[in-house]
C-alpha cells in the first residue's frame, strides 16, 4: 500500500469507531462519571487521594462458575459489583470508583442494555462510578471482572490480623442463604423442598444471584473492628482464614449463627445440614471481631446503620482450626469448610 494509501485507511478507521468503540460509548460511558475517568477517552483513570489510602480489591465471575447461564444479565451485573463492595466494606472504606473487563461471546443488545442499565443503577446507589476498563471476545464462557477502589484514612484499613484473643466474633446477616439458592437453581433437593412455596424459592434465589453489600456498615467496622473479611467462600472457611492470618482460633457457637426463618426450616426437616450453611459460599457478609469494651459501641452503629449483626462466638489462643459446638455443647467436626475452585 502506498503512503497515500495507508493516510486514506487510517482517517476512515479513525473516522469510523469499531464495534468496541461504539459498545463502550453506548452502553458504558453514561455511567463514567467521575472526572477522572476522562469520559473513556484516555487509557487510564486518575484518582485523587488527600490524607488518604486507596484499598483495591479485585474478583471475576464466570459463566458456570459464579452464575448460572439463564441468569438474567441485570442480575449478572449487580453481582459483579456487589462482590467487590463487599470486600471494600469489609476493610473500613467507602467506594471510590471500579474498572470493568468484560469477556463477551458478541455484541447482543438484548442482553448489553439490562446489564448496562443495572450496573449504572448500583454504581450510583454505592458511589461507585466507572472509570474504566476493557472489552474484549471470547468463544468460551462469557467473565466479568471489576476491580474496585475504596477510600480509608490513611493507615486505618482493617486488616484480616488483628484479631486477638477475648474479642468476640460478628458476622452480619444470614448465612447459607445463597448456597440454598444455588441448590434450587440447579434442581436440587431445595428445589424439590419448596416446590410448594414459590415465595420462598425466589427470595434464596435473589440471595445467590443479588449479593447485598454492608457498605452501610464500613465506617463501623474501621471505627470498632480488630480483623475483618467477607464472607465469599463460606463462613467455616472464611473464619479459618482470618483466624490463621491472625495467629489464633475461635470458638463458635453453631446455635448463635444467624439463619434464614427459611433455611431454619430446611435444617429441622432434614433437607439440608447446617454444614451447607456455613461451608458454603456466596453469602457477602461482613466476618469481624471485636474486642469486648467496643462491643457496645459497634452493636449500636450496626442498628443505625441498620445492618443486622450476630455475635457467634469467640477468639481464643491457639492455632488449631476454629472449632463449632451445637446447643448440647458437642463439637460438630466438619467435613469441609469452604467452597473452593481448585
Amino acid at each position: 500500500m502506498t503512503a497515500e494509501g495507508k493516510a486514506r485507511d487510517m482517517t476512515k478507521r479513525h473516522d469510523s469507531p469499531s464495534g468496541e468503540d461504539s459498545l463502550i460509548a453506548r452502553y458504558f460511558r453514561p455511567l463514567a462519571t467521575d472526572p477522572g475517568a476522562f469520559n473513556l477517552d484516555d487509557d487510564a483513570a486518575a484518582l485523587k487521594a488527600v490524607g488518604e489510602d486507596i484499598v483495591v480489591t479485585t474478583d471475576a465471575i464466570v459463566e458456570g462458575v459464579h452464575f448460572l447461564p439463564n441468569d438474567p444479565p441485570d442480575t449478572v451485573a449487580r453481582k459483579a459489583l456487589r462482590v467487590n463492595l463487599s470486600d471494600i466494606a469489609a476493610k473500613g472504606a467507602l467506594p471510590a470508583g471500579f474498572v470493568l473487563t468484560l469477556a463477551l461471546r458478541g455484541m447482543e443488545e438484548a442482553w448489553l442494555k439490562p446489564f448496562a442499565a443495572a450496573l449504572g443503577e448500583d454504581a450510583a446507589d454505592y458511589g461507585c462510578p466507572l472509570l474504566g476498563g476493557d472489552t474484549v471476545s471470547t468463544p468460551g464462557p462469557l467473565m466479568i471482572s471489576i476491580t474496585a477502589f475504596g477510600r480509608v484514612p490513611q493507615g486505618k484499613m482493617v486488616h484480616r490480623s488483628g484479631a486477638r484473643a477475648g474479642d468476640r466474633v460478628f458476622v452480619t446477616g444470614t448465612i447459607g442463604d445463597a448456597a440454598l439458592g444455588l441448590d434450587l437453581l440447579k434442581g436440587g433437593p431445595v428445589a424439590l423442598a419448596l416446590a410448594n412455596d414459590a415465595a420462598a424459592g425466589d427470595w434464596l434465589t435473589s440471595r445467590y444471584r443479588v449479593p447485598q453489600p454492608r457498605n452501610a456498615l464500613a465506617k463501623a467496622v474501621r471505627a470498632h473492628a480488630s480483623a475483618a473479611m467477607d464472607v465469599s467462600d463460606g463462613l467455616a472457611g472464611d473464619l479459618t482464614k482470618l483466624c490463621g492470618v491472625s495467629g489464633i482460633s475461635a470458638v463458635i457457637d453453631l446455635d448463635s449463627i444467624p439463619l434464614s426463618d427459611v433455611a431454619r426450616d430446611l435444617v429441622s426437616r432434614g433437607v439440608v445440614g447446617i454444614e451447607t450453611l456455613i461451608a458454603g459460599g456466596d453469602d457477602y457478609e461482613i466476618l469481624c471481631t471485636v474486642a469486648d469494651d467496643r462491643v457496645e459501641a459497634f452493636a449500636q452503629a450496626a442498628k443505625s446503620a441498620g445492618v443486622a449483626l450476630s455475635s457467634i462466638g469467640t477468639v481464643v489462643a491457639g492455632s488449631t482450626v476454629p472449632k463449632f459446638f451445637d446447643g448440647q455443647g458437642s463439637e460438630i467436626v466438619l467435613k469441609r469448610r469452604s467452597y473452593s475452585h481448585f
